[in-house]
């Protein structure tokens, strides 16, 4: 049950999910269908979820038994940051948690949507609190070249940890790449290092080709915002390597038209968590059955599973994605080792 701790955060969580959820109907532009006249939009569902729908979830919560945060307990794996630091000739990915992961390929480091604060929140005294450990400290990170952000919520795009990486040594040499929308956002911390992208631009960096790509999903951070940025997956294309960061999203069309114009790849990081109640979190977050699918439709040669175990957003037990997953492969007949699911912490070898 939720003691009144959790109904403290809980209730700020819920504030979060309510100033979200007022929605206004839009019309697409003809060239863009993801653009409206104040914003943007999904293209393959059209259905919202309004206040109404927020309150019927937080009823239904409110009477459901709910494991908090003592009730889990997530092994750490032990990593070597002096490794990761000094490295610049081996592949490797690091799952730091929740959507963070640091993939090390073609001599650079690069972050996804990097969260290191304590809470997921628009405040550090309430809100999801972080369940397991960070798998590597902001202090461990090796110098940070590229950081792709999937989209504006709390859990993704973090204001203590944009500043904090802006802040450390070589940290204005950076570069973020971001949707549509958001740049005024990091200019206003100082952030100068920005590059802006609609769905299907492409953007050299070096030796690497990074292309912003659709998924569906929505944006908000603030009361009267909802849509007014956009949100995205991101491809990394190195010389002999191809990496998809799914980020956060509901399953659609997206991901079989993503394989078959720029797949297949060698890495996909595909979000498994934050799905339960169905009727509410589908079009928006996808469960490990539909990652599979998303897997199958990337014709990615290996996944790891990201965004669950981290933070407690939604109704599904915060370990219950993997045993999902786990099932959902042996249905499909694909070796468990082709969707990896890393403990926290732990850096794989990608060569």
């Amino acid at each position: 049950m939720l003691n009144s701790t959790n109904g403290l955060k809980y209730l700020t969580l819920g504030f979060i999910y309510m100033t979200a959820l007022n929605c206004a109907a839009q019309s697409p532009s003809a060239d863009k269908p993801h653009h409206t006249p104040g914003g943007f939009r999904n293209v393959h569902v059209y259905e919202e979820n309004g206040f109404g729908d927020f309150v019927k979830w937080r009823r239904e919560r409110a009477k459901k038994e709910i494991p908090g945060p003592e009730s889990y307990h997530f092994p750490l794996a032990k990593n070597d940051p002096g490794f990761l630091k000094q490295n610049r000739d081996k592949n490797t990915v690091t799952w730091i948690g929740h959507a963070t992961l640091l993939l090390q390929v073609a001599g650079y480091n690069i972050l996804t949507d990097p969260h290191f604060s304590k809470r997921a929140s628009p405040v550090q005294w309430a809100g999801p609190e972080r369940v397991a450990p960070l798998g590597l400290a902001l202090e461990e990170l090796p110098p940070i070249d590229i950081v792709v952000i999937s989209h504006d919520h709390y859990d993704s795009l973090d204001e203590q940890t944009i500043k904090k990486l802006r802040q450390r040594p070589g940290g204005e040499k950076t570069r973020f790449y971001i949707p549509l929308g958001l740049k005024n956002w990091f200019a206003i911390r100082g952030v100068d290092q920005v590059i802006e992208m609609d769905w299907w631009d492409r953007q050299r960096d070096g030796d690497l080709e990074i292309i912003a790509v659709p998924v569906q999903h929505w944006s908000k951070r603030s009361l009267f915002s909802r849509n007014k940025t956009l949100w995205a997956g991101w491809v990394i294309n190195a010389k002999a390597f191809r990496f998809m960061f799914v980020g956060d999203t509901g399953y659609a069309s997206h991901f079989k038209e993503i394989g078959e114009k720029l797949g297949p790849f060698d890495l996909a990081a595909i979000p498994i968590g934050a799905y339960e109640p169905r009727w509410f979190m589908k079009n928006h977050h996808v469960n490990p059955e539909e990652a599979v699918q998303i897997h199958k439709e990337l014709r990615t040669q290996k996944s790891v599973a990201i965004h669950w175990g981290t933070f407690i957003l939604t109704d599904e037990p915060l370990d219950e994605p993997p045993k999902r997953l786990a099932s959902a492969l042996q249905k499909n007949q694909i070796p468990q080792e082709d969707f990896l699911v890393p403990q926290h912490g732990q850096t794989l070898l990608l060569d």
